[in-house]
């Protein structure tokens, strides 16, 4: 295993971790999804490129729509939430309230 792949790596757990610790606001934790989705786009890309597979090379690309899709959702309930509630704490949210 190379370095970059290791930095790579090393990267999505930082993020991941991240997620785990930072999970009461919910701006930072689409900032942690973020930061995953691009070390795992950067470690399929270049697993890609230096393996020269052919019928993988729209991989990282569906993923790149993936996670735009997940940006986009995310950002949306971010801006719902924080006009309903007026602070983007997850903690309260209560979602057996009406």
């Amino acid at each position: 295993m190379s370095v970059v792949y290791i930095n790579i790596f090393l990267a999505f757990i930082l993020s991941f971790m991240g997620l785990l610790v930072y999970r009461s606001h919910l701006m930072s934790s689409l900032l942690c999804l973020e930061g995953m989705m691009l070390s795992l786009f950067v470690m399929m890309t270049i697993t890609v490129l230096t393996n020269h597979f052919t019928l993988a090379s729209m991989t990282p690309i569906i993923l790149l729509v993936f996670a735009a899709c997940e940006a986009a959702l995310g950002l949306s309930l971010l801006v719902m939430i924080s006009n309903t509630y007026g602070t983007d704490y997850v903690q309260n949210l209560n979602l057996l309230q009406c």
